[in-house]
């Protein structure tokens, strides 16, 4: 009965030590749980049944443990529980909409500094080098990234000066 015990415990902190390696990334409660009885039955080995005993105990678990992370691995028990969506889409860059430095347009949101602009009937990411921007306000492009661009506001009442 006292071998029972341990082994029933060493298994079931193998099992754990499975869930923590193949299911919950991190160190979680699993893995905690794993730890404490593979530690449990270890521990039980060595002051129930003898040091030869818990010598062995700690042998076997820890073979067992690689051979249950490499049966798991080799029956591809991962592939059948794991996601098989396949994501072929790519961003856009503002480089294929043919925007250049100078092109104006207006900002549909506000640039605090990050924000949405339209230029030449596209709406595309957009950043202020400076000051924030209200939603409404024309824009005029100063560079383009590959993913954004970073404009600046336009005054009307002084051709496209700072005032």
């Amino acid at each position: 009965m006292d071998i029972a015990i341990a082994v029933i415990l060493i298994l079931v902190g193998v099992f754990f030590f499975l869930v923590e390696f193949f299911l919950v990334p991190g160190i979680s409660i699993a893995g905690i749980a794993g730890f404490l009885f593979v530690g449990a039955g270890i521990y039980y080995s060595y002051s129930q049944l003898g040091t030869t005993a818990g010598n062995i105990s700690i042998a076997g678990s820890v073979v067992l443990l690689a051979v249950a992370v490499w049966i798991f691995l080799r029956h591809k028990t991962l592939e059948r529980i794991g996601l098989k969506a396949k994501i072929d889409s790519n961003i856009g860059t503002v480089e294929e909409l043919d925007i250049k430095v100078g092109d104006r347009g207006i900002a549909l949101s506000r640039l605090a500094p990050m924000g949405k602009v339209k230029v030449k009937g596209q709406t595309v990411e957009a950043k202020s080098e400076d000051e924030f921007i209200d939603e409404g306000t024309p824009i005029s492009v100063k560079e383009v990234f590959k993913t954004n661009v970073l404009v600046e506001r336009i005054f009307e009442n002084s051709n496209n000066e700072h005032a």
